[in-house]
């Protein structure tokens, strides 16, 4: 980028065209669309982060968190129910998936909290719009605009404009997370992991060679051109963040453990960033799902670990809390195919220093006929006003439009 500005001042000297959004669009939205026109405040580097774990699919909470005592659960999974010998048992009830003993070590260690049994009224077993309704927060009756996590940097991140490119959200996703759209715009950014940096670069000269080549004169374009000069930068002062990081923990190989990984650095680096998104898949287990369910659950449970290690190594574990979410869980019997099929309330994780380690919520009812769904017993808003109250420090009420109880989860 040896032809580009490296700074705003030498922006200004050499700047007076630029190109549409819309042309970009194709190119970038992932770390472009959201960045435009944004007026935020910097955030205190010292505020507290949350670090948002999708598992993309649908996890089947009943071999996660496993209720070996209930014999209901090995009369549904007569083939993939998991025994208790094989399991690691956590308390008299109930076992973790033998896969996960690196996440196990952070529960031993008070740092982990499980909440079982996670859903929402009416629930909607499409994956589009199951995650839809997770991402935006309201009912399922009912659509958004607007996801939770824009609706908090609405509330929380808004006000005198300054002049600044670090972002306010960070998903290390292909795509802008639906949960990041606010009324207002904000500072995200987006980057693909390192393991698919070519088409990070590919998509960097294209953007490049347009600023290099645009033409014409008028405000517009102007403040356009500067977006994207923005943009630029942005990229390569997180690219250049990436590459001096060293961690204090070693990380698996796998693309979630290298997201939080990239995460930790950035966090390292001092970024005001409030929230991070990051993504693993895979977890539509309709057939064959001891082994591929046990190979998601290793991933998942070593990056956690890792990147919890890492952070208490690098003295930042008190800044950051980790929290999981999936779009559904499974149905309690198992199919024909050695799988499960989409559900409703499933388990998911809060990981931290400050959380107050244990399980949490009411485990599901499981005397059920074949092919019938758990009731959920802890609303997922509950979670999410839990979160914002006590962790981000922002009225729940006005992200979530109504007060939900929250949970004891956060020291």
């Amino acid at each position: 980028m040896k032809n580009l500005p490296h700074t705003r001042r030498e922006f200004l000297k050499v700047s007076s065209t630029g190109i549409g959004l819309i042309s970009l669009g194709q190119f970038a939205p992932e770390f472009l669309v959201q960045s435009a026109m944004a007026s935020t405040p910097l955030p205190e580097k010292d505020k507290s982060i949350l670090v948002i774990v999708q598992l993309a699919g649908g996890n089947d909470g009943l071999n996660t968190l496993i209720p070996y005592e209930d014999s209901n659960y090995y009369k549904l999974r007569p083939k993939i129910g998991i025994k208790k010998k094989d399991a690691i048992v956590i308390n008299n009830t109930h076992a973790l998936h033998p896969s996960m003993a690196k996440f196990n070590q952070l529960f031993i260690e008070g740092k982990a909290g499980i909440i079982q049994n996670v859903g929402y009224p009416n629930p909607n077993r499409s994956h589009f719009r199951s995650t839809e309704i997770w991402e935006t927060a309201v009912d399922s009756d009912r659509t958004s605009t607007t996801g939770w996590v824009g609706r908090f940097m609405d509330n929380q991140c808004s006000g005198v404009p300054i002049n600044s490119t670090d972002p306010l959200a960070v998903h290390m996703t292909n795509n802008t997370p639906q949960s990041f759209g606010g009324k207002k715009p904000h500072s995200t950014f987006g980057f693909v992991n390192r393991i698919n940096r070519r088409d990070n670069e590919d998509t960097r000269k294209v953007l490049e060679t347009t600023y290099l080549n645009t033409n014409g004169e008028n405000d517009n374009s102007t403040f356009l051109k500067q977006t994207l000069m923005n943009t630029l930068l942005t990229e390569r002062k997180v690219q250049q963040k990436l590459d001096e990081y060293k961690p204090s923990h070693n990380y698996p190989n796998s693309n979630l453990a290298t997201s939080l990984k990239n995460v930790a650095a950035m966090i390292r680096a001092g970024f005001p960033t409030r929230v991070y998104f990051v993504s693993i898949g895979g977890f539509d287990t309709h057939s064959n799902q001891l082994i591929n369910h046990s190979n998601l659950l290793t991933q998942l449970s070593d990056a956690l670990h890792a990147f919890q290690k890492d952070l208490e190594g690098h003295k930042l574990d008190k800044q950051v809390t980790t929290m999981t979410f999936s779009e559904f869980g499974r149905r309690p019997n198992e199919n024909e195919s050695a799988g499960t099929d989409h559900g409703t309330a499933a388990p998911l994780f809060v990981i931290g220093s400050n959380v107050k380690g244990g399980v949490y919520g009411t485990a599901p009812n499981l005397n059920l006929k074949k092919n019938q769904d758990v009731e959920f017993s802890t609303d997922f808003r509950q979670v999410y006003s839990t979160m914002l109250e006590k962790w981000m420090n922002c009225s729940s009420e006005s992200v979530l439009g109504r007060k939900y109880n929250g949970l004891d989860i956060i020291v």
